[in-house]
């Protein structure tokens, strides 16, 4: 397993770099195949809380979906470990919903791959942004991402969506091939929104 500690806006010192190797290796027990991990630390101005100025990412890669947790802090090793528990409660959430329970449901293997953006920088000095054209740097700004993914089954989706840690997930239904989003209400109930053209 690669483990990678990068700073951005800030150094990395070798100790910081020790102790996170070595908090990263309980990450193995909580889920197998884990071929890389990320953990990036950027420092930022904090628009709300000025304390909170170090923003700790951390992407688990595996053949499996991507995982990816994220917290603020004013210290490197306290947003870490805010987002080292945020991780663990992402995989203990996605391995809770797929156990078996009381044989209510079907236990089913997901293997799904995460949808890799597309990044285009071309950047034209007039360009056309949601129906509107913004020439230059006008006030405007819609941030637009596009991505290619391979259908999914909403158990699927419903893996994709907790272990980002998102509160909702758009994905092509695989039975349907209709757009479609999958969102988390309160507690663990679930939503879907699928959209057919009129």
């Amino acid at each position: 397993m690669d483990i990678v500690v990068t700073g951005r806006h800030c150094t990395i010192s070798d100790a910081v770099r020790e102790q996170v190797t070595q908090r990263l290796a309980s990450v193995e027990k909580l889920r197998d195949r884990v071929i890389r991990i990320e953990v990036e630390f950027t420092s930022e101005e904090s628009k709300g809380n000025p304390h909170d100025n170090m923003l700790c990412e951390i992407t688990l890669r595996s053949k499996g979906p991507v995982v990816r947790a994220e917290a603020y802090a004013d210290d490197k090793m306290v947003a870490f470990d805010k987002a080292m528990d945020r991780l663990k409660t992402q995989l203990r959430r996605a391995s809770d919903r797929r156990k078996n329970h009381r044989g209510l449901r079907a236990h089913q293997v997901v293997a799904a791959l995460e949808p890799l953006p597309t990044p285009e920088e071309t950047g034209p000095e007039t360009k056309n942004v949601a129906g509107i054209t913004v020439t230059g740097d006008g006030p405007l700004v819609v941030r637009e991402k596009e991505f290619t993914s391979a259908p999914l089954t909403l158990a699927q989706a419903l893996d994709e969506m907790e272990l980002v840690g998102h509160d909702f997930f758009l994905y092509l239904d695989a039975d349907s091939g209709k757009p479609s989003v999958v969102y988390r209400r309160k507690g663990y109930d679930y939503g879907v929104i699928h959209l057919s053209q009129a």
